[in-house]
């Protein structure tokens, strides 16, 4: 580590870089820092730096070096807390400045705003471009030559040979193989046709033998194919009615095998199921059901109403004994006077009340025993019932009898 240097002066940045000082070995630096005296000055701390991460040593090329400033200035905290306060505040000013600014009001529906010109001096708008026509000439230049043929230079003699008529070639000699090439050739040809349509006339004879006898296999063909459709016809038919036989004499067997099951299973359930419902009161006597919904109910408020009468019978009777006998028994606790006597004797002798509730209560009772004599049905209607409702029980049995089966 080497002590901060100081940066050059700029008159010297063209200059190679120098030391301010010449350079000195590194005092040897104790291991703990000495007290401060309280008298001793404080001194200045000695700033070190790292040459490595120097902006004031150049790296690369030279001629790129920039200048570096005299001092380097590190802002402190409030400094940058004060400008990022101005900024913002700024930036605020200038946002309320926007917001108080007046501004045309939106249009009416139906409406727009047109930008209109209020300057002094009018001047036109318009969106074409600005076209000017500019010519430019080229000098006159003359058309190249077309090149000439390449010819060679001669490097023999010239000859001329002189051909009389008649020598090179005679027309009725050379003609006549021409003649023969051309009529063997056509000839040729003419039988090579005929051959060809006797050839023809005879594949078109087989071919019509051919047909012939292919038509006559096809219809043999269509008429054993006819034949043995209809034979498999028949066979699924016989097929399918033998099977449907075949189900129905299982259904019909299944059916006689269920009903002998079903009746062997019911001969003991429909004996149990009457006995049951017989127990639980759904067959019953219609003299019995009738006596005791009927009957009995009648009789019970009759005997009900008979013993409230002769029970008030009693009350009154009781009534009548206990005022007479009050009545005596206050004329007794008095002196007799010989006038009393006489009245006392007759009153011992039996009043016509007493055998009037007496004859009353007796009356009761023969109205009650006279109604429950009428009451009674006779012998000869209980009889009939008896007999109706064992011809009932008769027709019942033949109705069950009848479903088993």
């Amino acid at each position: 580590m080497l002590p901060a240097l100081r940066p050059p002066p700029p008159a010297a940045s063209a200059l190679p870089y120098t030391y301010c000082s010449p350079p000195r070995a590194v005092p040897a630096r104790p291991k703990y820092r000495a007290p401060l005296e309280a008298d001793e000055p404080v001194k200045e701390a000695a700033r070190w730096a790292n040459l490595m991460y120097d902006r004031r040593v150049v790296r690369g090329n030279t001629y790129a070096r920039q200048a570096v400033p005299m001092c380097i200035h590190h802002p402190s905290v409030f400094e940058i807390q004060r400008q990022r306060e101005a900024r913002r505040k700024a930036l605020a000013r200038k946002r309320a400045e926007e917001q108080i600014q007046l501004r045309t009001p939106e249009p009416v529906e139906g409406r727009e705003h047109v930008h209109v010109q209020t300057e002094l001096y009018l001047e036109e708008i318009s969106d074409r471009i600005i076209e000017v026509d500019v010519e430019c000439q080229t000098d006159a230049f003359l058309d190249r030559p077309p090149t000439p043929f390449f010819v060679p230079a001669k490097t023999g003699r010239d000859v001329a040979t002189q051909i009389e008529e008649g020598e090179l070639f005679d027309f009725d000699i050379e003609v006549k193989p021409i003649l023969e090439v051309l009529i063997g050739k056509t000839i040729e040809q003419a039988l090579l046709e005929v051959m060809e349509e006797e050839e023809l006339a005879r594949l078109w004879a087989h071919q019509r033998a051919y047909a012939e006898l292919r038509n006559a296999e096809l219809a043999e063909v269509q008429r054993l194919e006819e034949q043995d459709r209809r034979y498999r016809e028949e066979k699924e038919r016989c097929k399918q009615l033998q099977m449907q036989m075949l189900q129905k004499e299982k259904e019909t067997m299944e059916k006689i095998a269920a009903q002998a099951f079903a009746k062997r299973y019911l001969a003991d359930l429909i004996p149990s199921v009457f006995n049951n419902l017989h127990e639980s009161g759904f067959f019953y006597d219609p003299i019995e059901r009738d006596i005791e919904t009927e009957f009995l109910p009648w009789l019970m408020t009759e005997v009900e109403e008979t013993l409230e009468k002769k029970t008030l019978g009693r009350v009154m009777l009781d009534s009548l004994i206990r005022t007479v006998t009050e009545k005596r028994l206050d004329v007794f606790s008095q002196k007799p006077l010989p006038d009393q006597t006489e009245a006392l004797a007759e009153e011992h002798m039996p009043t016509d009340s007493e055998p009037q509730v007496a004859a009353e209560t007796e009356a009761a009772d023969q109205a009650v025993k006279a109604d429950e004599e009428t009451d009674q049905p006779p012998d000869e209607e209980q009889a009939s019932r008896h007999i109706t409702f064992q011809l009932e029980e008769a027709d019942q049995e033949e109705m069950e009898d009848s479903e088993t089966d």
